[in-house]
């Protein structure tokens, strides 16, 4: 009796311990109850999900189509990574098309040298870090079908509403391969994409980059070096964020699509048209993982010269 005793103490000592330990802990998720009050954003849209079952958190007009900006990126890299049997280091060589779609259209650029040759996963680098248009662009020409540029761009952008008719992103929209017009999705529709792309490996070790270097055969037959910064400064700034793509435009506003893991439980979250997309996503991270860590926030500078999407 006097052992059971014992060992029925050491049970409850070692009990205590662990919840003591980990109620210490900053990165320990709890679960949100019907008690927690639901946070208040400046977004217009948000929505935040278990990213492993889908489960909805919170949500904010979550099925309002709205300007998606350079978030549609994530689905340029969803069709190029379900390509069956995509060659990620096949070699692309970049086009002055590409440069010139940048200048035309003011859009945010991984600066791209014409005659480059690059590899297809440099180019995923390229357009989801900096959020490059001529990255975008490249791979839109590289994986669309046709006789020309423009031909495959289409074919391209014809893919990315296959897939999202796939997905079943019943109000998701693409005209462009990187949201500068006639691109639309919902908050819940967002996170369903990213949900999917996030089951590539090589996307998730893309996104959660805050920086990349990266070398290439110039035209010259010299060696071009790149450098490109993650544009998302929740990285590094939020425990735990892992990703996963910003997009800016007039009328889209500030958007993020974003995600973070703590003990083990992954959340998945959107802001649409926000004021402060940031404050926003770390206010439903925070409301997610039962924290409060969005008092403290403090945002990721980025170094001079950087895109800013």
């Amino acid at each position: 009796m006097a052992a059971r005793t014992l060992t029925v103490r050491k049970a409850v000592i070692a009990v205590a311990a662990g919840g003591i330990l980990l109620a210490a802990s900053p990165l320990v998720a709890r679960a949100v109850t019907s008690e927690d009050p639901a946070p208040t954003v400046a977004a217009k849209g948000a929505t935040l999900v278990d990213a492993k079952n889908g489960k909805s958190l919170y949500g904010k007009d979550v099925n309002k189509a709205r300007p998606m900006a350079s978030t549609a990126k994530i689905m340029v890299a969803s069709v190029v990574l379900d390509t069956r049997n995509v060659d990620l280091e096949r070699k692309v060589p970049v086009r002055q098309q590409y440069r010139d779609y940048v200048t035309e259209h003011h859009s945010s650029t991984a600066d791209l040298q014409t005659g480059d040759k690059v590899t297809v996963r440099q180019l995923l680098y390229a357009s989801l870090l900096p959020s490059g248009a001529d990255a975008a662009y490249a791979l839109a020409d590289t994986f669309g079908t046709g006789d020309t540029p423009a031909e495959r761009v289409r074919s391209f952008v014809g893919k990315m509403n296959v897939k999202a008719r796939q997905l079943h992103l019943k109000k998701t929209r693409f005209g462009t391969f990187d949201g500068s017009s006639k691109d639309f999705s919902t908050p819940t529709e967002l996170a369903k994409l990213t949900r999917h792309a996030l089951h590539h490996s090589t996307f998730r070790q893309i996104v959660r980059t805050k920086k990349h270097k990266a070398e290439a055969p110039a035209a010259n037959g010299r060696t071009r070096y790149y450098t490109w910064t993650n544009t998302n400064q929740l990285l590094g700034a939020y425990d735990g964020t892992i990703g996963i793509k910003t997009g800016t435009t007039g009328k889209a506003g500030k958007c993020l699509v974003f995600a973070a893991t703590r003990d083990g439980k992954t959340l998945v979250g959107t802001v649409l048209n926000s004021k402060d997309r940031y404050k926003d996503a770390a206010k439903l991270l925070d409301h997610g993982f039962g924290s409060d860590s969005a008092k403290d926030l403090k945002i990721r500078e980025l170094p001079t010269g950087s895109q800013d999407d």
